[in-house]
């Protein structure tokens, strides 16, 4: 079955806190977790999706237990709002990794792996099967130094990926790897060739559909291409690809947001996107996730809505849809 959840980074606006800052709001959601979670999970629960995917502090599940006091009350908490924690977003990986993809400091992977099989942990406690990691972004086209994503580099960064799945397949969570636009792994080459060199027993695949459009890809024919790797996709539209001549740095996310849009509004192809998720059903036992990531939106509420109302739909559209798919 198909069924939707929401990333918690459409919650990361100052406007829906009242706040003036991102900042202001990391701080609030660290200070008084509960309030912070309260207020997500009851929007949630309001909006028709039944999954979330975790992402980075406060979003997080150290978040989520700060919250409620324990693993167990925060599972209690979202049964009683008729959600689960559908998957988590690793991100230390793409944030702490510099331009070489950190492969070499020996001290920074052993960190990421012990932190990555802790989140494997507590993710397959509340029932959820996927942990997404994005890989480190690329350095910008004029550095004085480029580091080219090559042969080499890749297969640092696989083999990363291989060790780190193999620890979390042990605990029931399968990792997959996410198309962050301008990381190590967003152009169509960069994903044939990290998903050439990875392991398909211990490392899945998560397209986003905005980030590969935003890096020139197709982001059906893409998905396609590697649908036997696809464990769990972001649903996400873009104006268009961005151009490969801007400064990637610490604005570059920011940077994204200008392109991104309502889905439906944008270039995605969400008739062949769509599709093709829909074949994906048998991935697990209980549901394929199609998270809805809108970045950083005032109204959550109004925009998860209008997000999942557009997908049902498109999915109600296709030719032979299974009746009651959409979950």
């Amino acid at each position: 079955m198909l069924s939707f959840g929401v990333d918690l980074i459409t919650f990361f606006h100052p406007g829906f806190w009242g706040m003036g800052n991102e900042d202001e709001v990391v701080a609030f959601g660290n200070a008084e977790p509960r309030a912070f979670w309260d207020r997500m999970l009851d929007t949630l629960e309001q909006s028709g999706v039944t999954g979330i995917e975790l992402t980075f502090a406060p979003f997080g599940a150290d978040g989520l237990i700060a919250a409620y006091g324990s693993h167990e009350a925060a599972k209690a908490e979202l049964r009683r709002r008729g959600l689960t924690i559908a998957s988590g977003f690793f991100a230390d990986i793409a944030i702490e990794g510099g331009p070489d993809g950190g492969w070499a400091d020996a001290q920074t992977e052993t960190r990421w792996l012990a932190k990555g099989e802790e989140l494997a942990k507590a993710l397959a406690g509340w029932g959820a099967e996927v942990m997404v990691i994005g890989l480190p972004m690329r350095t910008s086209w004029d550095a004085e130094s480029p580091v080219f994503v090559d042969l080499d580099l890749a297969r640092k960064a696989a083999d990363f990926a291989n060790r780190l799945g193999a620890l979390t397949l042990r605990c029931g969570v399968r990792l997959a790897l996410h198309t962050e636009a301008h990381s190590m792994f967003c152009q169509p080459r960069d994903i044939d060739l990290l998903l050439l060199l990875t392991d398909p027993v211990y490392v899945g695949f998560c397209p986003d559909s905005a980030h590969i459009l935003l890096s020139g890809g197709d982001p059906a024919a893409i998905a396609l291409r590697h649908a036997e790797r696809v464990i769990i996709a972001h649903w996400k539209d873009a104006t268009g690809p961005m151009p490969i001549r801007i400064p990637i740095d610490h604005g570059i996310h920011h940077a994204h947001r200008a392109y991104f849009c309502a889905i439906g509004d944008g270039k995605v192809d969400f008739d062949a996107w769509a599709g093709l998720m829909a074949t994906r059903t048998d991935q697990g036992p209980d549901s394929f996730w199609a998270i809805l990531e809108i970045d950083a939106v005032p109204d959550p509420l109004t925009e998860t809505r209008k997000s999942l109302e557009f997908a049902r739909a498109v999915l109600e559209s296709l030719p032979s849809s299974p009746a009651g798919c959409p979950a």
